[in-house]
């Protein structure tokens, strides 16, 4: 981990110097434009992608003790336009391997958490295939149609993650339900069906393997279909993409919903209707998974934007059954940095109140003491520091109000820093 520090730092230090790269300015690239061979490449159909991201958290209150915990990931992809390099009109490839590494906080110091304080760690510290999908757009750009190994939420209830707390991070149905729907890195063997609509937005529906087989940790950077799949997600959403203001205030609103075709447990029920965790018996059994989100953000003013996102999910499957985010951004808050930004959000995910009452009765029959899950509360604030185009460092604190939904677990404050460097 020490060394994988120091390469991050020496990486950020040589952007940040102004010197070592000062030929880029105008490319958004820490490497610049490679003598002139980037431009060659795009011209010839081919842009290379090379980022690292890492995030630092500190808990100096919460937690079993005080720990330092540190987790990076490294990608690299490769967009193909397939008709440069091949005349296959509007159509398009997209490869992405990433790779992440370290320690996860939430784990290491047990603060007892529903969401990570540090976004970037998960689903196996491993190399993975990301993205491995072919695009064709049809009709001038009404139809767009994607297949391949495509991660859920590039499509579907897409959010970004310039928050460190996965509270506010990526797209929430793969925060809520993460035991069927998963999030970036992992992607699965898919197709999705997107119509643009003109002045209004878009209606798209995907199909999606679901397997958690592509959860594990080897042979993940080969694009193999593994045997064993469960069923099928199929998630649909309609945008509205309204422009205000002449044009300067986008906004974007997202309606979606899915359907797991899979059979899954029950939370709470065994087989006879009764506690799961009083007789021991096998889980009932339902047939389907579903749920339903949306995701709003707009620009209020040239510097000013807002968002609120709210997820929920089917109380018979689901463990933790809904989850509301909302919060700001602040573009160029002083006169002399107007490429930096300021973000604030509050947010909550909320435990089954069928898992809460089996809670409760275990320990009203003495099988206790259990902590009785209710909601989590989560607040972030950050500031993003932009040296230079492609690099910025991001400190912010954190804290977490009743994790894991009870107030059993000590309040967590945490101090933290995500750096982030385009290549």
């Amino acid at each position: 981990m020490t060394s994988r520090i120091a390469v991050g730092v020496l990486l950020a230090s040589l952007a940040g110097s102004g010197t070592a790269f000062a030929d880029d300015a105008g490319t958004g690239k820490l490497t610049g434009n490679w003598g002139g061979l980037r431009t060659d490449l795009s011209q010839a159909g081919v842009d290379f992608q090379f980022g690292y991201t890492s995030e630092l958290a500190y808990n100096p209150a919460g937690g079993t003790r005080d720990q330092l915990s540190y987790t990076d990931q490294l990608s690299f992809g490769a967009t193909f336009d397939l008709d440069r390099l091949l005349g296959v009109h509007d159509a398009q490839f997209q490869l992405t391997i990433t790779d992440r590494n370290g320690r996860n906080l939430s784990d290491d110091a047990h603060l007892g958490t529903l969401q990570q304080v540090q976004e970037v760690f998960g689903r196996g510290q491993t190399i993975r295939l990301t993205d491995f999908w072919y695009q064709q757009t049809f009709a001038n750009g009404l139809i767009d149609w994607k297949v391949g190994r495509i991660p859920v939420g590039e499509d579907f209830a897409s959010f970004s993650c310039d928050f460190q707390n996965l509270t506010f991070c990526g797209s929430d149905p793969g925060n809520l339900v993460g035991n069927y729907i998963f999030n970036w890195p992992i992607s699965q063997w898919a197709t999705r069906l997107k119509v643009n609509l003109s002045g209004f937005g878009y209606v798209e529906a995907g199909v999606y393997d679901v397997n958690p087989k592509y959860l594990g940790t080897h042979a993940q950077v080969l694009p193999v279909w593994y045997s064993g799949s469960t069923g099928a997600l199929i998630p649909v959403e309609v945008a509205w993409l309204p422009s205000f203001g002449g044009g300067a205030l986008p906004g974007s609103y997202k309606f979606g919903g899915w359907y797991d075709t899979s059979t899954a447990d029950d939370v709470v029920e065994d087989i006879n209707g009764d506690p799961l965790v009083l007789t021991g018996l096998p889980a009932l059994q339902h047939r389907g998974r579903y749920g339903g989100y949306i995701n709003f953000q707009q620009q209020l003013t040239g510097n000013l934007s807002v968002f609120l996102n709210a997820v929920m999910a089917d109380r018979r499957t689901s463990t933790t059954d809904r989850q509301i985010a909302a919060g700001l951004v602040y573009t160029g808050p002083f006169s002399a940095r107007p490429d930096d930004d300021i973000g604030f959000a509050v947010g909550t995910t909320h435990v089954n109140s069928r898992v809460a009452d089996v809670e409760a009765l275990q320990n009203a029959l003495g099988g206790g003491p259990v902590a009785v899950q209710k909601s989590e509360y989560a607040f972030e604030l950050y500031y993003t520091y932009r040296p230079t185009p492609g690099l910025l460092f991001r400190p912010n604190l954190q804290y977490v109000h009743h994790p894991g939904g009870t107030a059993e677990n000590d309040d967590v404050f945490v101090l933290g820093l995500k750096t982030s460097a385009n290549f």
